[in-house]
């Protein structure tokens, strides 16, 4: 079966991926949720550090993809990989930074073949350096980049976020260079070469906290619930478990002190301005707590809404997904898999209004579009038999 277009924004690009786990493949998503044609090329042995083929993260992550096998290492494999970069756009890899190299895959490679190619190289900690050659991970690049000196509550330790941050943020920001390149090549005809790094994205989340430091040399810890910065914004107990209050500002810190019944604290000195409700946030906290917990979250949510102060509940993932709001923009999305059946997929975050993306097709079985894409560069099916006695494919 032909390349089916997710949509009809991308469906004139070709991407490589060679990428495996999470942060490759999560940039490569990105252009087949939009119709780009992407080939996952595999090794001819399955990849067990991908999990199960029809487990729930490889169906997340290679929807709308076709899938061919390929030794890259071998002669014959090598050069089928050299002449598909010749129809192709991108190749996206996150191999160690001197596995490209070695295999004579590297930007001035591919660059020889197809001037216009663009590869995107996703590391651990870049693409050279004196950490350039070690093996990265999200939760390593988590700890380095200072997220996990952030994230908890004050004394107890350092954090893990709860999902993979620095893999998908490295991810998304090779997603985003790639696009770029794709632009600036509709002026000079040349590609370039893309890299991210987990440890950059995660420094790049840090965002005002990092700031903080640069800016200021404040070097930030701990702040559980609370905001680091702006108060009062905190998780609260409530009569049947917690809701969250974003009430930064005089105007909303105004409103929370009278919603909540307790106008007062809005004129007490120690609460007076943002400042001072940082530096009080322990009796801040404790003020505003003690009426919350009067009342369940939902009516906490409908009154808080109705006033204007910015809150919600705090959900199980189920919940997430029962959500009015959530279903009405339709964070999940259904795909057919001649397997598993009907299946739900986290659906694309971007939205657009003439080209949305969508579930086209599912994950692809290992090298099931071997052939197909074989023969649309010229193999013959007496070839493609060779290849495959030989396991090159």
């Amino acid at each position: 079966m032909p390349h089916i277009p997710a949509s009809t924004a991308l469906k004139d690009l070709r991407i490589l991926d060679l990428t495996r786990v999470r942060a490759g493949p999560t940039c490569v998503k990105q252009f087949a949720d939009f119709g780009a044609d992407v080939i996952k090329i595999e090794s001819p042995e399955p990849d067990s550090m991908s999990g199960p083929r029809h487990g729930h993260d490889m169906q997340n992550l290679h929807r709308n993809k076709r899938s061919m096998t390929l030794d890259m290492k071998a002669p014959d494999g090598k050069a089928i990989l050299m002449k598909l970069v010749e129809t192709a756009d991108v190749v996206v890899e996150n191999f160690r930074p001197d596995v490209k190299f070695r295999l004579g895959i590297d930007y001035e490679s591919l660059r020889a073949v197809n001037k216009r190619v663009i590869l995107a190289s996703i590391s651990g900690f870049g693409q050279d350096g004196p950490y350039g050659t070690r093996p990265g991970f999200d939760q390593i690049a988590q700890g380095m980049g200072g997220f996990m000196s952030v994230t908890g509550f004050p004394g107890q330790g350092p954090v893990r976020a709860g999902t993979a941050i620095a893999d998908i943020s490295g991810g998304m920001f090779a997603a985003l260079g790639i696009f770029t390149a794709l632009w600036e090549r509709q002026s000079s005809g040349e590609g370039q070469w893309v890299q991210s790094s987990l440890l950059m994205a995660q420094i790049a989340l840090m965002d005002f906290q990092a700031a903080r430091y640069l800016v200021k040399g404040e070097v930030p810890g701990q702040a559980g619930n609370d905001h680091p910065t702006s108060m009062p914004t905190s998780a609260y107990k409530t009569r049947d478990g917690y809701v969250n209050i974003a009430a930064s500002g005089q105007v909303m810190w105004k409103r929370l002190s009278e919603v909540i019944g307790r106008p007062e604290l809005f004129a007490a000195p120690e609460f007076v301005d943002e400042p001072a409700r940082s530096a009080n946030r322990v009796a801040l906290n404790q003020a505003i707590e003690s009426a919350t917990v009067n009342r369940a979250t939902a009516e906490w949510v409908e009154v808080l809404n109705k006033a204007g102060v910015p809150c919600g509940p705090i959900y199980t993932v189920d919940q997430v997904f029962a959500d009015p709001q959530v279903k009405h923009l339709k964070a999940a999305a259904e795909v057919a898999h001649p397997k598993l059946g009907t299946i739900r997929m986290v659906n694309q975050a971007v939205g657009l209004s003439r080209t949305p993306a969508t579930m086209a097709r599912a994950t692809p079985e290992h090298g099931e579009h071997t052939a197909e894409i074989l023969r649309e560069i010229g193999y013959d099916d007496a070839r493609i038999a060779d290849l495959r006695s030989r396991k090159v494919i």
